[in-house]
């Protein structure tokens, strides 16, 4: 009750200050302003869910004719939201045929320290990206082969404390290593083509975010053993079964690939591949997503029924990302971006320290924003359009400001991951403590790295600031 009544009170605050102090700013700019300080408000500090918010304050928008229904509605058709709603349905048969649990199991089983058994685990994780949308969805299925490795490793608890809090972190930042890893880089993508006309296709994002998530992930691995663990923990070798990983998850591990084992390998790298080479065919991703999530649920050639598939999607979520995805285009089209990101960016500045502060506020914005998605439609609006108004590279600025994003480690409910791994248990896992202290060395970490590729990586791959 105290945080409804909260809750109420600042946003009723947060509209006065909006109606009162917004000189120059047109009716629709302050409903829209209005509306998406009411928004971030009880995305803060409210009980009410995340998406039925995000879904009134579209509604608020129709009616007041801020923003056309037909791109409210639209929003939920964009290729991207059938791009995610495919690759889900993928990633179900390749979840359903065991491929994943094996191919994860045979790699961990190459391991001989815990050194090299922990940076193992986060090649698979970061490789996992690809093959499973949503960091939500990759926690999920990452805890059967957790509790298979803290089955192995029983009695060296500081050990499986340190595998508990790299599972969930290596999870977050690998997210950017694809352009389906995490809602919020779809909502990125349409917002920028929005605005701009500018698009950052499957193989592009790839191109960027693959080599700052091999960094920053094993950067974080290499930390996490090194606070966690002692010396005597990492020169204790280590020896783990596949037959034993294959018993945890339920899949067999040992002898050929079954046949709904190679279709699912065959089409992962199939449409993988298409995906990266949509500059030479030209045939749009969702379309390529498409036929793979038809072919996956096809009797005979496929690995599961279209019911289960799509049983497996979470229709809330793509729900929340296609509502603030419509937000975030009535941010730009009313004037309330251009006229916030004005007052906030009004001096001008050189274009490092601009990106540097995008990076320093992306990175930090977890703190009040739990939702990645929410964090997007609220940041990439402004960043775009002050980015534009600077004469910096408005996809470059989006791109830096999604992946510092990512890092949302500091507290158990930052993120889905972080919470489903705390609260595990069967088996040793970290707490609060850890979770802060390892926060306070990977984030300035974190978000000097993404500084560092956005302006010295990125603009050798194609986006310059």
């Amino acid at each position: 009750m105290t945080r409804t009544i909260s809750a109420l009170l600042l946003s009723a605050l947060a509209v006065t200050a909006v109606v009162i102090f917004t000189p120059g700013l047109g009716t629709q700019g302050k409903i829209t302003l209005g509306v998406f300080a009411v928004a971030t408000v009880l995305w803060v500090i409210a009980t009410v869910d995340d998406t039925l918010v995000a879904l009134g304050a579209g509604l608020v928008l129709v009616v007041s004719g801020v923003l056309p229904a037909d791109d409210f509605f639209g929003a939920l058709g964009e290729p991207t939201v059938w791009l995610l709603i495919c690759a889900f349905v993928i990633a179900a048969g390749v979840s359903a045929s065991g491929l994943a649990a094996r191919a994860t199991a045979w790699l961990v089983s190459r391991a001989s320290t815990v050194r090299r058994l922990v940076h193992l685990t986060t090649a698979a994780l970061v490789v996992s990206a690809f093959a499973v949308p949503a960091t939500s969805g990759r926690a999920a299925l990452a805890v059967p082969v957790f509790l298979a490795l803290a089955k192995v490793l029983e009695g060296r608890r500081r050990v499986v404390v340190a595998l508990a809090l790299v599972f969930p972190a290596v999870i977050l930042l690998s997210a950017v290593a694809s352009l389906i890893g995490a809602g919020a880089h779809l909502i990125t993508v349409e917002m920028l083509f929005q605005a701009t006309g500018e698009r950052i296709g499957f193989a592009h994002w790839l191109l960027l975010g693959l080599p700052l998530a091999v960094v920053s992930s094993h950067l974080c691995a290499e930390i996490v053993l090194l606070m966690i663990t002692r010396r005597a923990d990492r020169r204790e070798p280590v020896s783990v079964d596949a037959e034993a990983v294959g018993e945890a998850t339920g899949v067999p591990v040992s002898g050929p690939l079954d046949g709904p084992q190679r279709r699912s390998a065959v089409l992962l790298c199939v449409v993988v591949a298409l995906w990266c080479a949509e500059p030479l065919h030209g045939v749009s991703p969702a379309v390529v997503a498409f036929v793979g999530a038809v072919l996956t649920a096809t009797p005979k050639a496929g690995t599961i029924t279209m019911n289960k598939a799509l049983a497996t999607v979470p229709w809330a979520m793509l729900m929340f990302m296609a509502a603030t995805m419509a937000m975030g285009v009535a941010m730009t089209t009313s004037g309330a971006a251009g006229w916030l990101a004005g007052g906030l960016f009004g001096v001008r500045v050189p274009a490092w320290q601009f990106l540097a502060a995008v990076v320093g506020v992306s990175t930090l914005a977890h703190l009040l924003l739990q939702s990645r998605s929410a964090r997007s439609s609220v940041l990439v609006p402004l960043v775009i359009t002050a980015a534009a108004g600077l004469g910096v590279s408005p996809a470059a600025a989006a791109f830096a400001s999604t992946a510092a994003a990512g890092f949302c480690h500091t507290l158990p409910a930052s993120a889905k991951p972080v919470a489903l791994f705390h609260r595990i248990e069967e088996v040793p896992t970290y707490g609060s403590r850890h979770l802060l202290a390892l926060s306070a060395v990977l984030a300035p970490l974190t978000a000097g790295l993404v500084l560092l590729f956005a302006l010295m990586v990125w603009p050798l791959l194609g986006l310059p600031y």
